[in-house]
């Protein structure tokens, strides 16, 4: 009996805690999107400054849209820059995936995102082979190095660094550390597509759940092709059904998703991937893998990373849609 009272005296105290949290919602706009993130905590604080806080040091560190930011200036050839804490996070981080795809997820693609016209520079006017070649030569992470004074040297002035493809899952989990120093163990976060879920939804006393936006979704009123319980998970989504750009002259497609491997940036079989992880920035890495690595060399690579779940759609060899999913992904949905 007295077990007995012991027990229940903790599910009381427990469930107590849970009632007393106070469910908070904010939202606001980082890294060029939008965010809204709901809590829940027994103290209130002004998460929304220490946000702002967070957002602004990664873009200082590591975006190329801010001219005074370290990037801009590594990208530049200012070989003198400390990195710091960020900087290097994601650049290791980055050396491991690509090792882990075998190149496929490349940073130093930025000067071909640059010339197709997804970086923030005029796009180039012509994109022969010749061209191409040329530009392959500042392509690859072979040709950077982290030094033991954390500076970065390359093998070429012109390699541009693009941390695009994981810097705002890194951000958005900086958030996430943020919360959890602040005493919060059960949020949400939603920043740009891209989700960071720890503990439960404490008002309806259920796992998070969230949605997986279907291919042929209107973008004035989205429809989702799953939807997805998440416990102290990441998911992070690319696709190219709207991010491309068609030249004005020749009417030439190019999607958003450039294989680092030939430098062309052209549609593979999978049209979108949603990747399931331990956190955002592994989320959104891969994310952006799949959609260069195309299906089989995806499903074969998803063998050989059991923390990584993925539902991938693509197109057949007839063009008809099909989906692909992890057994794992499929075991959420139990």
């Amino acid at each position: 009996m007295k077990y007995l009272l012991v027990i229940i005296t903790f599910f009381l105290l427990i469930s107590c805690t849970e009632t007393t949290q106070e469910h908070t919602y904010i939202e606001g706009k980082a890294f060029g999107t939008t965010y809204h993130i709901k809590y829940y905590s027994q103290q209130a604080f002004e998460a929304q400054k220490g946000i702002d806080s967070i957002v602004n040091a990664v873009n200082q560190s590591v975006s190329t849209y801010i001219p005074g930011s370290d990037i801009s200036k590594i990208n530049g050839g200012d070989s003198s820059i400390v990195i710091d804490k960020t900087f290097k996070d994601v650049f290791i981080l980055s050396e491991e995936i690509h090792a882990k795809t075998n190149g496929y997820f490349d940073p130093t693609i930025g000067v071909l995102r640059n010339a197709y016209g997804f970086g923030d520079v005029k796009p180039l006017q012509k994109i022969d082979s010749a061209t191409l070649d040329s530009l392959m030569e500042f392509v690859g992470f072979d040709k950077v190095m982290l030094t033991s004074a954390n500076t970065i040297k390359k093998k070429h002035p012109q390699v541009y660094f693009d941390f695009n493809a994981i810097a705002k899952g890194y951000g958005i989990d900086l958030i996430g550390s943020y919360l959890e120093k602040k005493g919060v163990t059960n949020y949400l976060i939603e920043l740009g597509g891209e989700i960071l879920a720890k503990g439960t939804n404490l008002s309806k006393q259920k796992p998070w759940v969230v949605g997986i936006e279907a291919v042929n979704s209107d973008i004035e009123n989205r429809s989702f092709a799953e939807t997805v319980p998440l416990t102290n998970q990441a998911m992070a989504s690319s696709g190219n059904y709207r991010k491309f750009r068609v030249d004005s002259l020749t009417g030439k497609k190019y999607v958003h998703t450039i294989n680092p491997l030939t430098g062309k940036a052209e549609q593979s079989d999978v049209t979108s991937a949603t990747v399931i992880a331990p956190t955002c920035a592994i989320a959104d890495a891969y994310a952006t893998s799949f959609m260069a690595l195309g299906l089989e060399k995806s499903e074969k690579l998803l063998k050989q990373l059991p923390d990584i779940e993925a539902y991938l759609s693509y197109n057949d060899s007839t063009g008809k849609a099909q989906v692909f999913k992890t057994s794992g992904f499929k075991d959420l949905k139990k």
